[in-house]
C-alpha cells in the first residue's frame, strides 16, 4: 500500500512540473521577427520605440526613414520623417481627447514636435531661450519628452546642460530644473524622460549618475531609486512596474520601489556593451548589446532598440 502511495505522490508531483505556469516575466527572444523591403535599411538606431495602442510599433531612427512603423508581427507598414533625418532621439505617443499623437525630441535640430501618427506636424517648440540657460541654440540637444495628463509637457535636454523644461499645453515655456550634477535634483545626462500615471510622478533617466529620480509634476524633487543601473537610457511604464533601458548591455524590470523583478538580456562581453560598432557577427539572440529604448506592448510584449549603427530592433514574446 505504502508503494501504491509513493508512486501515486511521484506521478502527481511529476504532473505539476508539467503542467506548472512560467515563470513570472519569462520571455522567448522573437529571431527575424520583423521584415524590411529590398532596399530600406535602419541606418543608426540612436533614438527610442513607441507602442501604439493597436500594436503598431514605431521606431525612430538617423536615416533618411527617420520614422519606421511594423505592425505588431514585425510587418513593416511604412515610414516617413526625411526632413527630421539624423538626430531624431526620443519619441513618445500620447492619447490627448481620445486621440494618439507622436511626441518627438531632436538633438540636432534643437527642438520638439507633436505630430499625428502619421506624420503631420501639429507644433514645433524651439530651444528654451527664455530660460536664460543658454546662449544659443547649439546648447541645446534635447533627448525626451513626456506629457503630463493637463497637456503640459517636460522637456529633458539631456545631450546639452542637463536641464528639465516644463512648458504649458500650447508649447509655452514655464520653468526648469536640475542642471548638471550629483546631488538629488540635479542630473549628468537626463537622458529619458516619462510620467507615470500610477504614482502621478515624473520618472528621470540620470544616465550618467546611474540612477533613476522621480519628481512632482510641478518638478519639485520627490526622491531617488537606489537601485544602481547599468547607465538608465529611457523607462516605459505600465501596471507592473518600469521598463528600463541600459545603454551597458540589459533590460530591467523594476517595481515602483526600485526592486528588481527581472533582468534581461544582460551582454556578458564587457566590450559589446554601449558599444555603437558592434557588426553582426557579433549579435546573439537573447542577448543585448546598448539598450537605448525598451517599450511594453499592451500585452506585456517588449521591444528594444539598441544604440548600433547596423541599427537592432529586438522583440521579447511574454510566454
Amino acid at each position: 500500500m505504502r508503494t501504491i502511495v509513493a508512486v501515486l505522490c511521484l506521478i502527481a508531483f511529476a504532473l505539476g512540473c508539467a503542467i506548472s505556469p512560467p515563470e513570472p516575466f519569462d520571455y522567448q527572444w522573437q529571431s527575424n521577427w520583423m521584415s524590411l523591403p529590398d532596399g530600406i535599411s535602419f541606418g543608426n538606431t540612436h533614438g527610442c520605440v513607441e507602442v501604439a495602442k493597436n500594436g503598431d510599433v514605431y521606431l525612430s531612427t538617423d536615416s533618411k526613414n527617420a520614422i519606421f512603423v511594423f505592425d505588431d508581427h514585425g510587418q513593416y507598414k511604412k515610414s516617413f520623417g526625411a526632413e527630421l533625418a539624423g538626430g531624431l532621439h526620443g519619441l513618445e505617443i500620447v492619447m490627448q481627447d481620445s486621440v494618439e499623437y507622436l511626441w518627438t525630441a531632436h538633438t540636432a535640430l534643437h527642438q520638439v514636435q507633436k505630430l499625428t501618427l502619421d506624420g503631420e506636424v501639429l507644433m514645433t517648440v524651439a530651444w528654451p531661450e527664455q530660460s536664460g540657460k543658454y546662449t544659443s541654440a547649439d546648447e541645446y540637444a534635447p533627448t525626451s519628452v513626456t506629457v503630463l495628463p493637463n497637456g503640459n509637457f517636460m522637456v529633458a535636454d539631456g545631450y546639452g546642460k542637463s536641464w528639465v523644461h516644463i512648458y504649458d499645453a500650447d508649447g509655452n515655456w514655464l520653468s526648469c530644473f536640475g542642471g548638471w550634477g550629483t546631488a538629488a535634483g540635479e542630473f549628468k545626462t537626463p537622458h529619458g524622460i516619462t510620467y507615470d500615471s500610477f504614482i502621478d510622478k515624473v520618472i528621470v533617466a540620470d544616465r550618467e549618475n546611474r540612477r533613476l529620480q522621480l519628481f512632482d509634476t510641478d518638478g519639485t524633487f520627490s526622491h531617488c531609486i537606489s537601485t544602481v543601473l547599468n547607465r538608465p537610457c529611457h523607462v516605459d511604464v505600465n501596471a507592473t512596474g518600469w521598463l528600463v533601458a541600459e545603454l551597458e548591455g540589459r533590460v530591467t524590470i523594476l517595481n515602483r520601489t526600485g526592486d528588481v523583478l527581472k533582468h534581461l538580456g544582460e551582454q556578458p562581453d564587457r566590450k559589446l556593451r554601449a558599444n555603437n560598432r558592434v557588426d553582426y557577427d557579433k549579435w546573439s539572440d537573447g542577448i543585448f548589446l546598448s539598450p537605448h529604448c525598451a517599450a511594453w506592448g499592451s500585452n506585456n510584449d517588449i521591444w528594444v532598440s539598441d544604440w548600433n549603427f547596423r541599427g537592432r530592433l529586438s522583440h521579447l514574446k511574454i510566454q
